[in-house]
């Protein structure tokens, strides 16, 4: 099946409210110009240099966004303003407020999701459910940035069924948020990759970020 092919079974499958967002870490500036043409504006990176080269590669396409869907290190901040409209992996209290200071002198406001580790895994970051609740009012600070939702990935090993629990768990943990705190809507739950996107879905996913099923295997 040729990406095209991919792309158009994917969008008949999801509806309208849901971005795609193709993910297109080590993948060729080849194939990410097929997924443009078969339609896709959203392509995900997790590596800076990468993205920094594939942009260069890619400068005849202004419409692009560029999200950056892999763990920020704080050094690397500044150059994820000047590369990404939206980062979907701010996951720690540290890393909001460099941002929110780093977009303030660059004089931009990136659009950007909280990661929650809804549970213990020592493979992924994010905030846990309590300390996103104590630290939001410290979030809502961050006025430079501009807030839109939660990201959520669920551990490797769990059943469709306590993935599913998972997401509607991120999509609960976000409704509570938007009732205590109206001044930060969370709009958007960025929930769902290529083996489990169907299940974000149906817990409330608004962005699913696919790779593997799009694009094929890559390397490591």
């Amino acid at each position: 099946m040729s990406i095209a092919e991919s792309i158009a079974k994917i969008r008949a499958s999801l509806s309208e409210e849901v971005r795609l967002i193709a993910v297109s870490k080590q993948v060729p500036t080849e194939a990410m110009r097929e997924a443009y043409k078969a339609g896709i504006r959203d392509f995900g990176e997790s590596r800076i240099q990468e993205t920094e080269t594939k942009q260069k590669l890619l400068e005849d396409l202004p419409d692009i966004t560029w999200h950056l869907i892999g763990h920020l290190q704080t050094n690397k901040a500044q150059k994820a303003l000047q590369l990404f409209q939206w980062i979907h992996s701010v996951d720690s209290l540290k890393l909001a407020q460099r941002l929110d200071r780093l977009a303030a002198e660059l004089n931009v406001t990136p659009q950007v999701c909280l990661q929650v580790k809804l549970t213990d895994d020592p493979h992924k970051h994010g905030f846990t459910q309590p300390q996103l609740l104590e630290e939001l009012p410290a979030l809502i600070e961050c006025h430079h940035l501009s807030i839109q939702g939660l990201m959520a990935i669920p551990p490797l090993g769990l059943n469709e069924g306590e993935t599913l629990t998972l997401f509607e768990n991120a999509s609960h943990l976000a409704q509570d948020i938007r009732q205590q705190w109206p001044q930060l809507p969370l709009r958007e739950l960025s929930m769902g990759m290529s083996g489990d996107y169907h299940l974000a879905v149906k817990a409330g996913s608004t962005m699913v970020r696919l790779g593997t099923i799009l694009f094929g295997e890559r390397g490591a």
